[in-house]
């Protein structure tokens, strides 16, 4: 049996099954990911993007963060793939219990996916570090230099910057889901960062399914591993009300 009939036959023998993505689920929306060839780890700026992206730079250079921020990780007009509807239909059929990402994006939400524990924030939660107003990612977009609330405070986004904490209770849910599964299916991740990356220890079944392009530390670990693009992967789950909105 190829790998893609056997990830069928798990899935349609699954009836807890948890979807744990990254960056590579998104791609095909085209959002850049930060570590392949074209990724943002590999463009050249005035500082490297994890500094840029850091709590101590969005601090001391709030206007550089904000440019940097605006041109590289708000892709308001992205639209939701193959990969994000498919598990938005696994949710629907009762199978898929919940999608843990990595992702700041929101499409997974956007495809209907009602479960989804976003464990670095998202872009389209932003608040007032002053008065806790709440304001959307279309305001951010649209602000000169550091976006300001009306009472003056700096609106911040609500996204996991290095050097902060994840948040306990997402980390928390997201390890019961993971405690439970009887199938997790990994995709799109390099399995590099962390503590997210360590999620996948908490596993215990024998149905661990990892979708990448490139090889992850733990790939040994796995029981299924397919090499191709997560859309094309998950794409067989997609219901036809799914496949007649793509077209």
């Amino acid at each position: 049996m190829d790998a893609k009939s056997q990830l069928k036959k798990w899935v349609e023998e699954g009836r807890s099954i948890v979807f744990f993505g990254g960056a590579g689920v998104s791609t095909e929306s085209n959002i850049p990911d930060f570590r392949s060839a074209d990724g943002l780890y590999n463009q050249q700026y005035k500082y490297p993007p994890e500094t840029i992206i850091s709590h101590s730079f969005y601090l001391r250079e709030p206007e550089e963060f904000f440019r940097f921020y605006r041109n590289k990780m708000l892709y308001l007009d992205a639209k939701p793939n193959k990969a994000h509807l498919a598990l938005a239909s696994l949710e629907k059929a009762g199978k898929l219990k919940a999608v843990i990402t990595q992702n700041i994006d929101g499409l997974h939400q956007a495809a209907g996916s009602r479960e989804v524990l976003e464990l670095h924030g998202s872009v389209h939660r932003n608040t007032c570090s002053r008065c806790g107003k709440f304001y959307d990612a279309a305001f951010v977009k649209n602000a000169d230099g550091v976006p300001k609330c009306e009472c003056g405070g700096t609106v911040k986004p609500d996204v996991v910057l290095y050097e902060e904490c994840l948040d306990t209770k997402v980390m928390q849910k997201a390890v019961q889901y993971i405690e439970h599964a009887d199938v997790l299916i990994v995709g799109g991740t390099s399995l590099t960062v962390y503590p997210a990356a360590g999620l996948i220890e908490y596993y215990t079944g024998s149905r661990l399914v990892l979708i990448n392009k490139s090889a992850t530390p733990m790939d040994s670990r796995a029981d299924l591993i397919i090499t191709e693009p997560i859309g094309e992967a998950l794409g067989m789950f997609l219901n036809e009300e799914d496949l007649e909105a793509m077209r």
